[in-house]
């Protein structure tokens, strides 16, 4: 709890010393653009009904003018290593797509799947949806709704996504980007 604390307290002075610099469109690098731009050739290219929305830290980050590289994309409609492994036959690509198991116990509730684009690590996850029973401080998980999982995250500056399908900020707490304005 005391750690908790000191983040927040950390994450708010950052906040308030940028405040001045919150924006409300994200500016992609060329870089990231070029990932994107693939991601979505990749489902037009094998009409696949997905929607890819970068989730959490980046998001909040971006919106504060700075850069990262912590781009972990939540996936509506299948599962990320299914979806990398679409991705890396598009790309006539060998790479191995990395993969971190449930492990409850390290409170990782969902698989993951990684893949590298452009030299950049990419998270490969769904939306998801939690609950938790009286009994256990481990939440089930279920797949969810792109509201669901705006609504489990810590905060709700973390709970904002860019759809990358859209080229849009969706903000399904209605919260995030004025939390974000006011620290």
């Amino acid at each position: 709890l005391f750690s908790g604390l000191l983040i927040a307290q950390a994450f708010r002075t950052m906040v308030e010393k940028n405040s001045h610099s919150i924006c409300e469109q994200i500016q992609l690098t060329p870089k990231e653009t070029r990932i994107f731009d693939t991601l979505k050739d990749v489902i037009k290219a094998k009409n696949m009904k997905v929607t890819m929305r970068v989730a959490g830290g980046w998001v909040r980050d971006k919106l504060l003018g700075k850069e990262s590289s912590d781009i972990d994309i939540a996936l509506d409609t299948m599962l990320g290593e299914e979806f990398g492994r679409v991705v890396y036959e598009h790309l006539n690509s060998h790479k191995k797509i990395g993969l971190v198991q449930r492990n409850s116990e390290k409170s990782k509730h969902l698989e993951t799947a990684i893949i590298r684009i452009e030299d950049v690590s990419i998270d490969l996850v769904n939306l998801r949806n939690e609950s938790y029973s009286e009994e256990s401080r481990i939440p089930s998980i279920e797949i969810g709704t792109p509201s669901e999982d705006a609504y489990r995250r810590d905060l709700t500056i973390n709970s904002m996504f860019y759809n990358i399908n859209l080229g849009i900020i969706e903000d399904f707490t209605g919260k995030g980007l004025d939390d974000l304005k006011n620290g």
